[in-house]
């Protein structure tokens, strides 16, 4: 049998060990209606950051900006403040934030509002171009897709379950299968306990339990561990209805196979396993991306560590972190025409 052959037997594997894993978990649950194609909503974006030390002298925040890209357009941006900011382009990515600055003396909160339209489209991949066998891309344009970051090692337990999983001669986009049907069949979304979250692969793949954010850290870093380029993105799930609160973010992953980018949502996939395949090669449009990458230098640069992602606000007194647990946030969308 050679290693393709291996390949499809293994692929056959893991999908009856994934629908056994579906089958003993809590809630995944079929879907209702096809995937989202199109969809245009109005989003809010709010959060009221505290300024616990009264004696402080300056306040400085970092609020992500929604991308705009193929397949996301962005119109009539506003954001409400009581303090200066700017709009900065980071130079990586795509991304941009609303930097908030102030002296002293200082409020004892500082709110931002942010409201804008997006129409959003699915991101379906040329899975024909994807399936082409490339040489592995080494120039500079690919060496962050293809580092560790301090939460997705490349060494020990990954490197080793990646090399469990892998055939020399694989296509990128047939070892990225693999890694997503191992992933979707190991992992469990349970949000409970500590640890979950994080975006910790190692957690991930021992405890093999967690949220969206641990599901595609450990996909990257399984793709990483191979010399396939893999990135990161965050946002936020919209509802099935036409408006409605959000309550958290969600995030999903793209590998590089074939000259082009492949979309993956293994927490999607993981919740709705009638939808397994169409997550491995598509992303449907009921979300809003805001920002790419982990291990995050800001601009202007923040005082603390690189942050793991930025989806929430970041903010600083004198230098000292605010704590996220402090900051006061709420997400909203309505479809256009709601």
């Amino acid at each position: 049998m050679n290693a393709r052959q291996l390949y499809t037997s293994f692929v056959a594997i893991i999908l009856v060990l994934g629908l056994s894993a579906g089958a003993r978990a809590e809630s995944p649950a079929k879907s209702s209606a096809p995937p989202d194609r199109l969809r245009s909503f109005t989003f809010s974006y709010h959060a009221d950051i505290p300024v616990s030390n009264p004696a402080a002298k300056k306040f400085e925040a970092w609020i992500p900006l929604p991308r705009e890209d193929a397949f996301q357009q962005v119109r009539d941006l506003k954001i409400e403040t009581p303090v200066h900011f700017e709009i900065v382009d980071q130079d990586s990515n795509g991304n941009r934030v609303a930097h908030l600055e102030a002296s002293a003396p200082l409020p004892a909160s500082v709110p931002i509002t942010m409201t804008f339209a997006t129409t959003r489209r699915e991101e379906a991949a040329d899975m024909v171009a994807a399936a082409r066998d490339f040489p592995e891309p080494t120039d500079g344009r690919f060496a962050a897709y293809l580092e560790p970051n301090r939460l997705v090692p490349l060494t020990g337990r990954i490197a080793q379950v990646s090399a469990n999983l892998a055939e020399t001669d694989m296509t990128p986009l047939q070892q990225a299968r693999v890694d997503y049907e191992y992933v979707t069949s190991i992992m469990k979304y349970d949000k409970s306990g500590t640890g979950w979250g994080r975006g910790d692969a190692l957690y991930a793949c021992d405890v093999r339990r967690g949220n969206c954010t641990d599901f595609h850290s450990l996909f990257i870093g399984l793709a990483r561990a191979r010399g396939i380029p893999a990135r990161f993105t965050i946002g936020f799930p919209i509802g099935a209805a036409k408006s409605g609160e959000v309550p958290g973010y969600h995030c999903w992953a793209e590998f590089y196979s074939g000259g082009v980018w492949v979309p993956v949502d293994a927490s999607e996939a993981w919740k709705h396993p009638d939808r397994h395949d169409y997550y491995f090669g598509h992303l449907d449009a009921a979300r809003v991306a805001f920002t790419m990458g982990r291990d995050l230098v800001l601009k202007p640069p923040q005082n603390g560590e690189p942050l793991n992602y930025l989806i929430y606000p970041y903010a600083e007194l004198d230098g000292a972190i605010v704590p996220q647990k402090e900051i006061k946030t709420k997400f909203s969308y309505s479809d256009a025409g709601a």
